[in-house]
């Protein structure tokens, strides 16, 4: 077997450029970790420089001719191969609850649910690094006021320090996407909880940007605010207007309304 042929319904885009494999793996700190998982490896263009890492190297490759081209061509992922769809699969089967660092060259039309499912599993993921489309990349690490500052922004940076690194050309991949490439860098927070309920938080997160042109007045009325609560200045704002830390503060106000 020379080459995987790229799958149209699995986005796939396989990076031909090896220094911008070797950088993308260049992006993980290995700190307080040992152990990292590679999500969509396709013919390991990345896999290669994290084998030669400090680190035990697993992958998860939903495309079975991909998972054939991995065992033929890297005999040190023998038993690190999951053959299974990362969104759908237990990882804590193969991780048992130990902490593992995320990285990929993710497929574009999978990549916020990966970034989602990451953030189901930061108790366990320091870190994350990747490749998404390049809108994508720059909504994760976009700060209040942006136009593109949204729910995928709030929810990241509420538990990671996220980093834009550095943009890729279309032209690097076989086949090309219609689309520019960056590059980014998720770091856990030292203290990462919330002071205030977490899945509430989540809930104002995504119910507020749902309706991102109305103010937050209007677009929690689902949360059945207190008249009194309703006055507060900051239900004057758009959801765009809030930082992560507005945010916190609005979690626990309405969290104080319910009680």
């Amino acid at each position: 077997m020379e080459k995987v042929k790229a799958k149209k319904h699995l986005g796939q885009h396989f990076l031909t450029d090896e220094s911008i494999a070797k950088n993308i793996a260049d992006t993980l700190a290995f700190d307080g970790y040992d152990t990292v998982l590679e999500i969509g490896p396709g013919m390991g263009v990345l896999t290669k420089y994290l084998l030669e890492k400090p680190t035990d190297t697993y992958v998860i490759e939903i495309d079975k001719e991909s998972v054939e081209y991995l065992n033929l061509h890297y005999p040190k992922l023998h038993g690190k191969i999951v053959s299974k769809d990362f969104l759908k699969y237990n990882i804590n089967e193969v991780f048992e609850g130990k902490p593992f660092a995320i990285i990929g060259n993710f497929p574009y039309n999978i990549s916020t649910q990966i970034v989602f499912r990451c953030l189901e599993l930061r108790e366990q993921v320091p870190e994350f690094s990747g490749m998404f489309q390049k809108e994508v990349a720059e909504r994760i690490c976009s700060k209040k006021g942006n136009k593109v500052y949204g729910i995928l922004s709030v929810l990241a940076q509420a538990f990671y320090d996220a980093e834009y690194l550095f943009t890729v050309d279309e032209h690097v991949f076989n086949p090309p996407p219609k689309v520019k490439s960056g590059v980014l860098r998720l770091r856990r927070k030292a203290n990462f909880h919330l002071p205030c309920n977490e899945k509430l938080f989540f809930s104002v997160v995504k119910i507020g940007f749902q309706q991102r042109r109305k103010t937050l007045r209007n677009s929690l009325k689902s949360f059945n605010l207190s008249d009194n609560l309703k006055e507060d200045t900051i239900f004057d704002l758009r959801p765009e207007q809030l930082s992560v830390e507005q945010f916190v503060e609005l979690t626990q106000k309405i969290e104080a309304n319910a009680v």
